[in-house]
């Protein structure tokens, strides 16, 4: 696991090394100093990283400290055995991201990996993950900083709609997207149950191009 957690970061970091200086140092893995890395044992495997301090171990609990490039961390670990309520967390038809920081209590995350039983933790599939998770956050930072172009009244909602993707709140951004907007068909179409936080961003974004609802 320590490996795999490893993997993921160099390859984060190898990707980001291609984006330009100004670009790469807003990655929000870039700018994080210290992260604490959890792998949570459910049905499926969950490896989240977040700038949020944990109390130190007790008890069966383990941590381990690593380092690369600049970005440091410390991996812990947490099971059914370890803590108890994640026995209860009903992954049957697919992984419970939000359930299992809601166990944590963990409410902002820089990443969340959930892999499924029978998943992959070798080398390839890290690197896979890390430059995935590289690109998929150069491209949000890119179109949050659009909306905030193309929105400058709406500054601290934008703010906000930051705030809500990096906490994890999918309903929330969907509802700041939709004040931005001041109204959008497009955006109104998306349901509150579960929206996807990148379909709400390009939607929002496009609205804007578009100027018009």
């Amino acid at each position: 696991m320590a490996d795999y957690v490893r993997a993921v970061h160099q390859a984060y970091l190898d990707a980001a090394a291609l984006l330009p200086p100004a670009d790469r140092s807003r990655l929000p893995l870039v700018q994080a100093d210290d992260l604490t890395v959890v792998a949570v044992g459910a049905r499926s495997l969950h490896v989240l990283a977040t700038r949020e301090a944990l109390p130190p171990p007790a008890g069966q609990e383990v941590e381990l400290a690593d380092a690369l490039d600049g970005l440091s961390w410390r991996l812990r670990f947490f099971d059914p055995v370890v803590l108890p309520a994640l026995g209860l967390v009903e992954e049957s038809d697919e992984p419970q991201p939000a359930r299992v920081r809601d166990v944590l209590g963990i409410r902002t995350v820089v990443y969340h990996l959930s892999v499924p039983p029978g998943g992959g933790l070798s080398p390839h599939h890290a690197m896979h993950a890390g430059t995935g998770l590289a690109h998929s956050h150069a491209a949000a930072m890119r179109d949050f900083d659009t909306i905030a172009e193309l929105a400058p009244r709406s500054a601290d909602l934008v703010a906000e709609l930051r705030g809500a993707d990096v906490a994890s709140l999918p309903r929330a951004a969907l509802l700041i997207a939709r004040q931005i907007a001041g109204g959008s068909d497009a955006l109104e179409a998306i349901g509150l149950e579960d929206p996807d936080p990148v379909e709400v961003r390009r939607t929002l974004l496009a609205t804007l191009r578009e100027g018009r609802p």
